[in-house]
């Protein structure tokens, strides 16, 4: 365990982990530093279910290769706590995380550790010099969220939503569920609608009616495939897609969402399409092609890492391993208030074998035989394991497959860890 990562844990001990909403402990540490976060020009709030940090990274990908400087604070991170924090093309050290922690302690204030971790965030961004954009991903919801503190923020773009989270909320239907991430959104800024299920758009256009924000549905941008390329186009702009990393329905129009938001921040197209090749992301559709987990498997067998937790991305994946020639083998651990078994049954007749594990370290995480009865209930061939090793030991032969390691971000961070 690096130093980033023991320090974590300390963090851990040092707030609760408990996921409280409410603004109001945020604030009052905010009014005791006077408001750093009133200094942060052009912030662009990143809302929704799934697809923040790929339409974010999208987004900062695009503003960069035009020569903006951006910050970025994003949830969870998957290797090292650093990860949560990128100051203008840089992670933050470990000691500026320590320095603004230390500040945040010594109002002697009391918060929850992602209210610290936010805080850590707006401290440090503050401190930068000459940034254009400021992206903050939100956490859960956003009405009651520490993330929802600026009036007039440049854009706030709103990702997939779906049914998530109803346990932190306290509410039983998505439609309540939307109206805690779209309900509260500035009147003062341009709104981004990504891709949505009709339903879900139905209700959002229903909320959002009042708002005098310039709200931009995803009407107003499409993704076309054209014979084996992807294509962007909106009304003015045609922008060819290609990319050895993007490989899902779902990954393509957080894509295209993050497109349409830079054009109208005046990115050129030229730029976008340049760019577009360069981008990939951890533990999303990521095949591993390298590191130590490699020898436990055979050349002929190929690694892939998705943190799919929800049914909406657990769809996703399904759709892009259904195209796939190979026979595909299942490492599976997740958490237990993501409904694992309705999770799994987005993934029929996909696996010939599934491998049940335990998440490390995480105190929510179902245990291998917990899902391992879920699977068997499902039909599936599937057998429990004591962790990523003797998973990938346990699978590996002389046949050819696809090595699917999926169910959340918290498993996808600990075998990347391993690797």
């Amino acid at each position: 365990m690096d130093k980033c990562e023991i320090y974590y844990n300390q963090l851990q001990k040092k707030y609760t982990r408990k996921i409280n909403l409410n603004k109001k402990r945020i604030l009052k540490v905010l009014n005791k530093l006077k408001f750093p976060h009133l200094n942060l020009r052009n912030v662009i709030n990143v809302i929704g279910s799934d697809g923040k940090f790929t339409s974010a990274m999208n987004l900062i990908s695009f503003l960069e290769a035009s020569k903006n400087n951006t910050t970025f604070f994003n949830s969870p991170h998957l290797i090292s706590l650093k990860h949560r924090y990128r100051l203008k093309k840089k992670f933050i050290s470990l000691n500026q995380i320590k320095k603004y922690e230390k500040i945040i302690h010594n109002t002697g204030l009391k918060l929850t550790l992602f209210e610290a971790l936010t805080m850590i965030y707006l401290l440090a961004a503050n401190d930068q010099k000459k940034v254009d954009y400021h992206i903050v991903e939100s956490g859960a919801g956003f009405e009651k969220d520490c993330t929802n503190l600026w009036d007039r923020p440049k854009a706030q773009i709103i990702t997939n939503i779906n049914l998530q989270h109803q346990d932190l909320f306290g509410v039983k239907t998505l439609e309540e569920v939307i109206k805690i991430k779209v309900g509260y959104l500035s009147k003062k800024t341009s709104i981004y609608i990504g891709k949505q299920k009709p339903q879900v758009l139905k209700i959002i256009k229903k909320i959002l009616r009042k708002n005098p924000s310039k709200i931009i549905y995803p009407s107003a941008w499409r993704i076309i495939k054209n014979k084996k390329n992807y294509i962007y186009k909106d009304k003015n702009n045609i922008i060819l897609i290609k990319s050895k990393y993007i490989h899902s329905k779902g990954l393509l129009d957080n894509l295209g969402l993050a497109i349409k938001a830079a054009l109208d921040l005046k990115i050129k197209p030229s730029i976008i399409k340049k760019t577009i090749p360069k981008i990939s992301y951890e533990g999303r559709i990521q095949y591993i092609e390298k590191g130590k987990l490699r020898k436990y498997i055979n050349k002929n067998e190929k690694l892939l890492l998705d943190g799919a937790h929800s049914n909406t991305s657990g769809k996703n994946l399904y759709n892009y391993l259904k195209e796939l020639k190979l026979p595909i083998y299942c490492i599976w651990a997740m958490q237990k208030n993501k409904f694992p078994e309705k999770f799994l049954k987005e993934f029929k007749g996909i696996f010939k074998k599934i491998i049940t594990v335990k998440i490390p370290l995480e105190p929510n995480s179902c245990k291998a035989k917990e899902l391992l009865s879920i699977a068997k209930k499902q039909n599936y061939n599937v057998e429990t394991s004591n962790g990523i090793k003797q998973a990938l030991k346990t699978i590996s032969s002389k046949e050819k497959k696809i090595i699917v390691i999926m169910g959340s971000l918290y498993w996808i961070g600990s075998v990347l860890k391993e690797n």
